[in-house]
């Protein structure tokens, strides 16, 4: 007999309620948590915080027969070949269905930030590189990409993308981190989402809400902002990503806001994620944050009231694994509301379907004792991806004497700096080398990582190479980061930095390489900005790159020949000096250089900054009515053309200048942008229709407004006022609204 949750005719949420109507509660609180296999056999150090400290061992045979909702990182937690790997997650999942009355399978999940972290997988860019690229099409495709790799090996749902907005880069996680414009970080971040979403697995956006505005930057510190900033700079990308992106998975943050944890945070988590935005998915505890607020947050003075808290708040699964969902008796009706949500989402993903089973591959291997085919985890074009992305991520600061491309007539090059010969240079923290194999130092990395050095041998074949900055012609020095878990490096998880001075003394090699007399160019390899200021304006040439992944070094070697033409951008500003945190262009005029203040909190290099080794000429915009409604939209038009005698690629910026409102405004900021690809000589028309919803923001009382009045329309290379090729007045007409989920959140862009 058939019964209607085993009917695929049927919709989802109709086959999971009738599945959870014949459930007991002890199978109910079953799909509300997740088993972590091998966490407890790590070596090193944790990979979560508190991993060990909050980890209990679990009983698999007393735990399965009342089902099971996720497993955690069975790819991610020690180094599997790819192939052993997926029959080994589908012996696990047989186990666990033929353990349980309804045949359940358990959702897997990964982290899938830089890549599927996983043994000899494909390491991408880092989301920062993925904001420098301003591409969000590209980003896309690499998702899809990621996407399709996870789910061809068992895996359901992607820890990724983070939407975390910059607020202080001295905070270890900026690498995580797209940028520090909410508007490059939600329309970035949502082609994640929809990239990921599109090859079947659950996106999962985090950390919901207010992680990267923690006091001093520590990581797990409070978040002590005003509700307009987070309505207006934190919410925004998560709000974009669910309602265009589809994410179907939100992951609550370990930080409180005012004093109220975000796992036991009804408004935010139910009022506005639910009740306001629409979301219908599941809501994901961050590893042991739920834990945490009885342990750090202090709470609850007990797993089971620590259980209580969140589910009553919107936590609907506690991850990594189970220790406080399956403490104690928990209200039934809201473990009805979470089971629920969780078995829909199982339906959507087919785990529900009566002929479910893992990728064939993988399950004909476990059937029949054979040995598994090879899977390849890191294909040709997975690395042409990542060599697309680094190539578009790099981003040239400064080049005042035309150093680069490196002339000709350049034989002998100085290459030297602690990153100059090291892989670590290229890899942010949540890549499997970094996250995982510092703890299995025999293990090899699992894919070719070449060094700059490497990629500069290969690169110019004719070129000597020396490590004495005096015996060179030009000198090229690699400083930055290495990055890591907890302390385990300069940048990451848990790696917080005091201030803003290059790490670990770099600043003195490059000091004693600038003394030698040699042109250096400076090549920074990192996972947040750095002071430059003691040293840019006597570099030859500086070049940024954030942990561009294992194609990284090929990357920037290409920008240096002159084989790529830079068309990076800063998705974060470079200081001048390291100390004077936080700060981000997102300023009102007080929160910039101003006579009653001695600090100058001015940028070196500003948000939007690239340079390239050709030029662009810029004809006069014009707009389609300069005057128009609050709920209406104008078209500006720009022809940009390439004056220059190779093919190269600009980034052409609009920003929102909002002259009058009713509460302190940024001076600027960014409503949209456009990748201009064009050869020699060639020029296009981009086409910006911007919506006045784009002008709305957070008033006096709470509700988010556009209000008529003027405004001005930057058309700029970066977010630097005296960067603005053009600005176009329009004046919005009519009465003020109020919007809210239905507003208009982007700017769309057209290219002729």
């Amino acid at each position: 007999m058939t019964h209607p949750w085993q009917d695929p005719a049927l919709p989802a949420g109709v086959r999971a309620a009738d599945l959870l109507a014949r459930m007991t509660p002890q199978e109910k609180i079953a799909q509300l948590y997740s088993v972590w296999p091998g966490s407890n056999e790590t070596p090193g150090g944790d990979m979560a915080p508190l991993q060990h400290a909050l980890s209990e061992e679990v009983d698999l045979t007393e735990l399965l027969p009342h089902g099971l909702g996720q497993l955690t990182r069975p790819f991610g937690t020690a180094p599997v070949d790819p192939a052993e790997g997926a029959a080994r997650l589908a012996s696990l999942q047989e186990r666990i269905r033929s353990a349980n009355r309804f045949r359940l399978p358990a959702l897997a999940h990964e982290e899938c930030l830089t890549g599927f972290t996983a043994w000899q997988a494909t390491v991408f860019p880092t989301p920062l590189a993925w904001g420098a690229s301003f591409d969000p099409a590209l980003v896309k495709e690499m998702a899809s990409a990621i996407g399709a790799s996870m789910r061809s090996v068992g895996v359901h749902q992607g820890l990724a993308p983070v939407l975390d907005v910059v607020r202080d880069p001295r905070w270890g996680r900026t690498e995580e981190s797209i940028g520090e414009d909410p508007y490059l970080v939600g329309t970035v971040g949502t082609a994640y989402v929809q990239g990921l979403e599109s090859a079947g697995v659950v996106a999962t956006l985090k950390h919901f809400a207010g992680y990267s505005a923690s006091r001093g930057a520590r990581n797990h510190a409070p978040a002590s902002i005003g509700p307009r900033e987070l309505a207006d700079v934190i919410l925004p990308p998560f709000e974009m990503a669910v309602r265009e992106g589809g994410a179907r998975s939100v992951m609550a943050a370990y930080n409180d806001l005012d004093g109220l944890p975000a796992h036991a945070h009804h408004p935010l988590l139910t009022q506005l994620l639910r009740e306001e935005w629409g979301f219908t998915g599941t809501v994901v505890a961050d590893y042991f944050g739920v834990s945490l607020l009885e342990s750090a947050h202090g709470l609850t003075d007990s797993p089971s009231g620590a259980a209580a808290l969140a589910l009553a708040a919107g936590v609907d699964v506690e991850l990594p694994a189970v220790r406080c969902y399956g403490a104690g008796p928990l209200d039934e009706e809201l473990v009805n509301r979470a089971a629920l949500r969780v078995l829909t989402q199982k339906c959507e993903l087919g785990l529900l379907d009566p002929d479910w089973a893992p990728p064939a591959t993988a399950s004909a291997a476990t059937a029949t004792g054979s040995a598994v085919a090879p899977v390849d985890l890191d294909p040709p074009p997975m690395r042409a991806l990542a060599r697309q992305l680094a190539e578009e991520s790099v981003v040239l600061l400064a080049n005042p004497g035309d150093t680069l491309p490196l002339a000709p007539d350049v034989r002998r090059i100085a290459v030297l700096g602690p990153l100059a010969d090291d892989p670590a240079a290229m890899l942010g923290c949540y890549t499997f080398p970094r996250h995982v194999l510092l703890d299995y130092p025999e293990v090899p990395a699992g894919v070719a990582i070449p060094t700059l050095l490497d990629a500069l041998r290969t690169e110019l074949p004719d070129v000597d190479f020396t490590a004495d900055p005096a015996a060179g012609d030009v000198c090229v020095v690699a400083v930055g980061d290495r990055s890591g878990l907890f302390g385990r490096g300069t940048s990451g998880e848990g790696c917080d930095a005091a201030d803003l001075e290059l790490p670990e003394g770099q600043g003195e090699l490059v000091d004693r390489a600038l003394a030698s007399g040699t042109p250096v160019v400076l090549v920074l390899l990192s996972g947040r900005p750095y002071a430059l200021g003691r040293w840019a304006d006597r570099c030859a040439a500086v070049l940024q790159a954030f942990f561009p992944g294992q194609e990284g070094g090929p990357a920037v070697a290409g920008v240096l020949s002159g084989r790529v033409n830079p068309s990076g951008r800063l998705p974060v500003s470079v200081p001048r000096e390291p100390a004077g945190q936080p700060w981000t262009y997102l300023a009102p005029p007080l929160g910039r250089r101003h006579e009653a203040s001695t600090l100058d909190p001015t940028p070196l290099f500003p948000f939007g900054h690239g340079l390239s080794y050709t030029s662009y000429a810029w004809q006069p915009p014009s707009v389609d009515d300069s005057a128009f409604p609050t709920d209406g939209e104008t078209t500006l038009r720009l022809t940009v053309r390439n004056t220059g005698e190779r093919a190269g690629t600009e980034v052409v910026q609009l920003y929102l200048h909002d002259p009058v409102g009713k509460v302190a405004r940024p001076v600027a900021r960014l409503v949209g942008y456009a990748r201009v690809p064009l050869e020699a000589g060639a020029s296009a028309e981009v086409h910006f229709t911007f919506p006045a919803d784009l002008a709305a923001y957070t008033g006096p009382d709470g509700d988010r407004i556009v209000e008529p009045g003027e405004l001005e329309l930057r058309l700029a290379v970066s977010s630097a006022e005296g960067d603005a090729r053009y600005a176009v007045p329009v004046t919005l007409t009519g009465a003020e609204r109020v919007v809210g989920r239905e507003r208009r959140m982007r700017c769309e862009v057209r290219l002729k």
